[in-house]
């Protein structure tokens, strides 16, 4: 069922908060742990086991909500986590933190969009965007401003890497983040947003988005996290997916 008045333009410039839900490093970005875990480097390159699957995903966590805290400020954010590690210390910084329940991705954004203010404008975003930058996210939250219902697209446009309201008064909304979300999102009403803001639309799922990012530009922790490993070398030298 769609939203009622779903696309109804607001006034004045809005307060956002964000939902952001980050899952356990421990056992999250399974897929590409075992893809780099599978890359041959050539001599004097360090193996891709020297980045494991928790560095890595906190990392891309740490990148995202760096930049959500610089465009929002960390009062306004709301990270939905059972990773102890990325809590503590995004609580420390002023985040408000909600414990995940482990009923999936979509059942975290609800958590977090209790905690956010009824009438407020609120965005769910996703927690692996590393290359997203606070000019591009305010520019994205700048155009969801002008709708009631709306989201932006990933990189290949199926999927969905923010939704946002603006009509807090008629709740929030039902999240559909996950295969087919765009059309999922569409279907409710909320505005589709084709805007050229790669950093924004390139989530890290495998390594071909990994070297996407890359290319684009990670964030410091996802930098660091990836020291030594040469993946846009090897990827140019012709092996792994095509870029």
């Amino acid at each position: 069922m769609s939203e009622p008045d779903s696309d109804t333009p607001t006034t004045g410039p809005p307060e956002w908060h964000l939902v952001i839900p980050v899952k356990d490093a421990a056992v999250g970005k399974s897929r590409l742990a075992r893809a780099l875990a599978g890359v041959e480097f050539g001599a004097g390159v360090e193996s891709a086991h020297g980045a494991d699957r928790e560095t890595i995903g906190r990392a891309l966590a740490r990148d995202t909500l760096r930049t959500a805290c610089l465009t929002v400020g960390p009062a306004r954010v709301v990270l939905v986590t059972a990773d102890d590690v990325i809590a503590a210390e995004f609580r420390d910084q002023g985040v408000t933190t909600v414990r995940d329940g482990g009923g999936g991705l979509n059942a975290a954004v609800a958590l977090g969009l209790a905690r956010t203010p009824v009438g407020g404008s609120v965005a769910a975003l996703l927690g692996d965007l590393p290359a997203l930058t606070p000019p591009d996210l305010g520019d994205a939250l700048e155009a969801a401003a002008a709708h009631g219902q709306s989201f932006v697209p990933d990189a290949d446009g199926s999927g969905t890497v923010l939704r946002a309201s603006t009509r807090g008064r008629f709740g929030h909304f039902q999240p559909r983040f996950g295969p087919d979300s765009a059309a999922l999102h569409a279907a409710d009403g909320a505005t589709r947003l084709e805007l050229d803001l790669p950093r924004l639309r390139t989530d890290v799922d495998d390594v071909r988005s990994l070297l996407r990012v890359l290319e684009l530009g990670a964030g410091p922790s996802t930098t660091a996290a990836l020291a030594g490993l040469d993946l846009l070398g090897w990827a140019h030298a012709g092996h792994g997916p095509r870029l």
